[in-house]
C-alpha cells in the first residue's frame, strides 16, 4: 500500500506544486491587500478634503452624472474620517450599439465631501503598475488571471481543483510522514547542521508535519472560496440543511413582472433599515451593493473600514429582489443550521480574519510556508528522478557488458 501512497503523493504533488507556490506566496501578501495597497496608492486611499461627507446616495448621484456611461455598483455607506468612498462602476449599454459603453476603469475613489472622482482603476487589470497591483495580485491568487470561456471561468475552477488535490494529497502527506511508530520522533525533526539534501527533505516532511492542521484548512478553505456553489454547499448540504444563498434563493434570481423598473436605492434602503431592526442586528448599514445580472440587491452591516470583516464570522448581509424591493435572502453571522455556520466560517478562517490581527499574521506564515513546501517537494521530486535515471543508466550499462564478454 506505501508504493502506491508515494507514487500518489508523488504525482499529485508535482501536478499542483506550481500553482500552490504561487497561491502561497500571493496570499501571504494579499492578506495585508488594504495596508499595502493604502502605502502604495495614497491618492486612491485618502480624501484630498477635510470636510463633511455629503449623504452616500449623492456622492453615487455626482459620480453617473459626471460620466453617464457608467453606473454604480458597490458603494459604502459610511466613511472613515480622511478616507475615500471607494465604489466600484459597471458600463451602461450604448443605446446606438446595444452593446456595453467601453469604459476604461471599473473601481473609482471618490472625495466623501466634494463627490469628485481622485482615482480610478481597472480592478484586477493584468498589469504590475503601482495603482494595479493589489488587485492584480489578488486576482493572481485566485484565478491565474486565466480568461472567462463561453461563460466557463477557467482560472477559478482550475485554483478550485487544485485545492481539491491538494486537501486529498494532504492525508496522503501525513501517512507518509510517520513511515513507523518508532521513528516518529524524525518526522518532526529538521537536519540543520547537515544542511544540503537532508534540510530540503526535513523542510518538506517535518515542515509539513508541524503546520498540517493549518495546511488542512486552507486547502478545504480553498476549495469553498472558488467552488462554494458547484462542489462545497452540495456536499455540505448532504450532512446539514443549508439555507438558499444568494445564488440558489428563488425570489432573488427570478425577474419581476415585465417591464417593471427597478426599485430605487432610496427604496432598498429604506427596506433593509426595516428589515435590520427586525433581525436585530446592531451594525450599522455599511454598504449598498447592485447585482445586474440577477437585478438584486445586497445591504450590508459593518462600520466603516470593516467590509472584509475583523474579527468572528464576518459581515451580516441581506438581499432583495431589485424589482419588488422584497427581502429574499439573508446571511447573518453564527444564525441558521450547523451547515450555514460552517459556509459562514469558510473566508474568515482562509483569510485568518475569524480571529483577528493574529490569525492575519499566522495566515501570511503559512502561504510562505506552502510556497516553501511547493519548491522543496519540486527539489526532491528532480534529485529523486535524477538519481533513477542515473540507476536505470547504470544498471542498462552493465547489462551491456555482460552482454559482450558472454558474446
Amino acid at each position: 500500500m506505501r508504493p502506491v501512497l508515494v507514487r500518489l503523493h508523488r504525482w499529485l504533488g508535482v501536478a499542483t506544486a506550481l500553482f500552490l507556490f504561487v497561491s502561497g506566496l500571493t496570499g501571504a501578501i494579499i492578506a495585508w491587500d488594504h495596508e499595502i495597497d493604502e502605502i502604495l496608492n495614497p491618492a486612491f486611499f485618502h480624501a484630498r478634503t477635510d470636510g463633511p461627507a455629503l449623504p452616500p446616495l449623492e456622492l453615487a448621484r455626482r459620480v453617473e452624472a459626471a460620466d453617464p456611461r457608467v453606473e454604480v455598483t458597490y458603494m459604502p455607506l459610511g466613511f472613515e474620517p480622511g478616507h475615500t468612498a471607494q465604489m466600484m462602476v459597471m458600463p451602461r449599454t450604448n443605446p446606438a450599439t446595444n452593446a456595453p459603453y467601453d469604459v476604461a476603469y471599473n473601481q473609482i475613489a471618490v472625495d466623501p465631501a466634494t463627490g469628485q472622482v481622485q482615482a480610478q482603476r481597472m480592478w484586477g487589470a493584468l498589469s504590475l503598475a503601482r495603482i494595479d497591483l493589489m488587485p492584480f495580485l489578488y486576482k493572481l491568487h485566485y484565478t491565474l488571471h486565466l480568461p472567462i470561456v463561453g461563460g466557463f471561468d477557467i482560472g477559478t475552477w482550475l485554483i478550485g481543483i487544485v485545492g481539491m488535490l491538494w486537501f486529498f494529497d494532504s492525508g496522503i502527506a501525513l501517512i507518509l510522514s510517520f513511515p513507523s511508530v518508532k521513528a516518529w520522533r524524525k518526522s518532526f525533526a529538521f537536519r540543520v547542521k547537515r544542511g544540503g539534501y537532508a534540510l530540503t527533505f526535513d523542510l518538506h516532511r517535518s515542515g509539513g508535519v508541524w503546520i498540517w492542521g493549518l495546511l488542512l484548512v486552507m486547502a478545504l478553505t480553498s476549495i469553498s472560496m472558488n467552488l462554494a456553489e458547484p462542489v462545497m454547499r452540495p456536499v455540505v448540504s448532504i450532512f446539514s440543511k443549508l439555507s438558499p444563498s444568494f445564488l440558489d434563493n428563488a425570489e432573488l434570481v427570478r425577474a419581476g413582472p415585465p417591464g417593471k423598473p427597478l426599485a430605487t436605492r432610496e427604496q432598498i434602503l429604506a427596506a433593509a433599515a426595516r428589515d435590520a431592526k427586525r433581525e436585530n442586528l446592531t451594525e450599522p448599514m455599511g454598504a449598498l451593493y447592485f447585482a445586474p445580472m440577477f437585478k438584486a440587491y445586497g445591504v450590508g452591516f459593518f462600520a466603516p473600514g470593516r467590509d472584509h470583516g475583523d474579527m468572528g464570522l464576518g459581515n451580516a448581509w441581506l438581499y432583495y429582489n431589485g424589482q419588488t424591493g422584497a427581502l429574499a435572502g439573508s446571511s447573518i453571522p453564527g444564525r441558521g443550521s450547523a451547515g450555514d455556520i460552517f459556509m459562514q466560517a469558510q473566508f474568515p478562517l482562509h483569510s485568518g480574519r475569524i480571529v483577528g490581527l493574529g490569525g492575519r499574521i499566522l495566515v501570511s506564515a503559512v502561504g510562505v510556508a506552502v510556497a516553501i513546501l511547493s519548491a522543496t517537494g519540486l527539489i526532491i521530486w528532480f534529485r529523486k528522478r535524477a538519481a533513477r535515471r542515473h540507476s536505470a543508466a547504470a544498471a542498462n550499462a552493465r547489462t551491456a557488458r555482460s552482454g559482450s564478454v558472454t558474446s
